[in-house]
C-alpha cells in the first residue's frame, strides 16, 4: 500500500503532516512503537510496527525530504541557463544538497560551486534539513564575491523567503531547475560524484566530526591540488583566482 503525502493524513494514533520535520516524525514513531527507517533522496520512508494493531504490515510512503515543497511559492523563477555560454568566473553559481550515510543515521552536505572554474566556494554540514545551514554557506560565499546568476533546484530550502531574499538583496538573478531535471544543475551533480567516489565511499565515516574534518581535507584537495581535465589540467583555485 502506497500513500501519497499530498496533504496531512492520520492512521490510528499516528499522524504525519507534510510540514512536520524528520525529528517530529521520528518522535511520533517512537511513541507509537514504530521502527522508522529513512532513506533520504530516494523517496522512501519506511514505517514498520513491532507489535500492536498499528501498521500490521509494511507501508511505504513517498517522502522526498530534500525537495519537499512547503506549499507553492508565491513567486516562481524560470531556468535561466538554457543555451547560455558560461565563459567567466562569478557568472553562474549553483548549489545543492546531498546526504552521507553514517553508521547510525545521515548527515547532509550542501555546497556552492562556481560553474566556470568548478571552484567550491562554500560548503556546510547539518544533521537536519532545515534552511539554516544553507544560509550559513550562502553568507560565507557572498562575503567573497557575488554571481550574476544563482541556480538551484526547487527544494524547500532554496525556495524559502530567507534564501531568495538574500539573493535579491545582492541583486543576483535567481534561476530554478525544472522539477525533476537533475541535469539542469549538472556541475553540482558531477561534484557529488567526485566527493562520494573519491572520498566518502573510501573513508566510511562513522561520526559527524570525522565527516567534517575529512571533507575539509577533500575540498582543499579538490580546489587547490586536483587537476581537472575540463579546465585544461588546472585546479579550480588557479582558474577562479586567475593564478
Amino acid at each position: 500500500m502506497r500513500i501519497d503525502l499530498q496533504s496531512s493524513f492520520q492512521y490510528h494514533l499516528f499522524q504525519i503532516s507534510i510540514a512536520q520535520s524528520v525529528a517530529e516524525i521520528a518522535s511520533n514513531a517512537q511513541e507509537n512503537d514504530i521502527r522508522l527507517e529513512v532513506t533520504p533522496f530516494e523517496g522512501i520512508l519506511t514505517l514498520l510496527t513491532h507489535k500492536g494493531p498499528l501498521f500490521p504490515s509494511l507501508y511505504q510512503i513517498s517522502f522526498l525530504f530534500a525537495t519537499l515543497p512547503a506549499g507553492e511559492p508565491s513567486v516562481r523563477y524560470p531556468y535561466l541557463l538554457r543555451g547560455v555560454v558560461v565563459d567567466r568566473i562569478d557568472q553562474v553559481w549553483s548549489c545543492d544538497i546531498t546526504y552521507i550515510r553514517l553508521t547510525r543515521g545521515f548527515v547532509y552536505l550542501m555546497a556552492i560551486i562556481d560553474w566556470f572554474s568548478r571552484y567550491v566556494l562554500a560548503w556546510e554540514l547539518s544533521t537536519t534539513l532545515d534552511t539554516s545551514f544553507c544560509l550559513d554557506a550562502l553568507d560565507r560565499a557572498l562575503r567573497g564575491a557575488t554571481p550574476e546568476i544563482f541556480n538551484t533546484d526547487q527544494g524547500v530550502q532554496f525556495t524559502s523567503t530567507e534564501f531568495t531574499s538574500r539573493l535579491q538583496a545582492a541583486r543576483i538573478r535567481i534561476s530554478w531547475d525544472g522539477r525533476g531535471r537533475a541535469l539542469d544543475n549538472i556541475f553540482v551533480e558531477r561534484l557529488w560524484r567526485s566527493v562520494k567516489h573519491e572520498d566518502i565511499y573510501l573513508k566510511d565515516y562513522q561520526t559527524v566530526p570525522e565527516v567534517r574534518k575529512g571533507l575539509a581535507d577533500y575540498f582543499h584537495h579538490y580546489n587547490c591540488e586536483r587537476y581537472h581535465q575540463s579546465l585544461d589540467y588546472q585546479t579550480p583555485f588557479s582558474v577562479y583566482y586567475r593564478e
